[in-house]
């Protein structure tokens, strides 16, 4: 039994949420009994004192960061429902307007319909005397379906829309999309995690990977992603 043990905290996971200066403040108001070393730039802190002291300082992180997590669940399902009543809304006003120039409408979320486009080539291109093209507004995509010509079949301009309005449907249920920041990396950080990106594509040929300057977006079936996204940043 040791009377005094010495840890490390990685504060950086909190980084996010909190300003680390100010949450090493309360957590030291709470452990009195434990002595603190100096904040790192990597948020490493050294902390010394009695083995249950520092077991009590960890529940109090452990329940900390559980708190964030149910708080970041609960913001994921505020922004799906934002979502939806855009697409509502946006759904409502476009057909409506669209509908007298011939054209059939479907409003998409954003990433379903790159997900789409990118697996489904066919529904960007003039196929069968019909013409896609898509314009994107924030988090929504608005689809136009037209007949290419005076002789063009109707009825196919609603198969695709019909076909189009299901595909949606199945990969909101499927998709799940998980975001690598890289905003404070360097250049050379960077792009390493694109060329790590780049080499696992291969092995998970349904992951569709959207490289920005800040960030990287991994979309795909829930287990794939999590599975490219711990790949990624191991």
């Amino acid at each position: 039994v040791f009377s005094c043990v010495t840890s490390v905290l990685n504060m950086s996971v909190f980084k996010d949420q909190f300003v680390l200066e100010d949450l090493m403040k309360e957590i030291k108001k709470k452990s009195t009994a434990l002595s603190f070393g100096p904040l790192q730039p990597n948020g490493h802190v050294s902390v010394q004192g009695s083995f249950p002291a520092i077991k009590l300082l960890r529940d109090f992180l452990l329940l900390k960061a559980k708190s964030l997590s149910e708080e970041d669940k609960r913001e994921e399902r505020k922004s799906h429902q934002r979502t939806r009543r855009r697409l509502q809304q946006h759904r409502l006003t476009t057909q409506t307007r669209d509908f007298v120039h011939g054209a059939e409408v479907v409003v998409l979320d954003k990433d379903i319909y790159h997900y789409m486009k990118h697996f489904d080539p066919e529904m960007s291109l003039v196929k069968d005397d019909v013409v896609i093209s898509a314009v994107t507004d924030g988090d929504i995509t608005t689809v136009y379906i037209e007949s290419a010509g005076s002789g063009s079949d109707a009825g196919q301009v609603l198969r695709v829309k019909e076909k189009m309005e299901n595909c949606s449907v199945k990969l909101h249920d499927m998709l799940r999309k998980e975001r690598i920041s890289f905003e404070e990396q360097s250049r050379a950080a960077r792009q390493r995690y694109k060329s790590v990106c780049e080499s696992l594509k291969p092995r998970y040929p349904f992951v569709l990977v959207v490289a920005c300057d800040t960030h990287i977006d991994v979309i795909g079936d829930s287990s794939d992603v999590f599975e490219f996204t711990k790949e990624v940043s191991s």
